[in-house]
C-alpha cells in the first residue's frame, strides 16, 4: 500500500490525536469510493483499532485501516486545506474520473 501524507496532513491529524486521544489513540479512516470527485471519507479519533484495522504508521501519526480503505489509498496523496470556504483533509486520487463541476473532495470530522 503507497500513499502519500503531506506535512499539513500531518499536522492537522496529530492535533486531532492529541485533542481526542491518549498515547495509543489513532486516527481511522474508513473511506468509500466517492463518485468521479474521488474519494469520500469517515474519520474518527479511536483509542484502538477496530477488528480487521490495520495499524499504519506514518509520517509520525497512527492510522487505523480498514481492508477497503488499504486499497482505496494505494497511489493516494492526502492532503489538508485551509481556505476561507472549505477545510479539511483533500483526497487527491490520480485514478479518479474527472468532472468539470465536480468540488474539490473535502472531508471534515464529525
Amino acid at each position: 500500500m503507497t500513499f502519500t501524507i503531506t506535512p499539513a496532513a500531518s499536522r492537522f491529524i496529530r492535533f486531532m490525536l492529541r485533542a481526542d486521544g491518549g498515547p495509543e489513540a489513532g486516527f481511522r479512516l474508513v473511506l468509500s469510493p466517492g463518485g468521479c470527485s474521488g474519494l469520500s471519507a469517515d474519520m474518527s479519533v479511536r483509542a484502538s483499532p477496530e477488528p480487521g484495522d490495520a495499524v499504519v504508521e506514518r509520517d509520525d501519526v497512527r492510522l487505523f485501516l480498514p481492508a477497503e480503505s488499504r486499497l482505496l489509498l494505494d497511489g493516494v496523496t492526502i492532503d489538508f486545506a485551509d481556505g476561507a470556504a472549505q477545510s479539511g483533509l483533500v483526497f487527491r486520487d490520480p485514478r479518479a474520473a474527472s468532472c468539470a463541476t465536480a468540488p474539490t473532495p473535502i472531508v471534515r470530522l464529525q
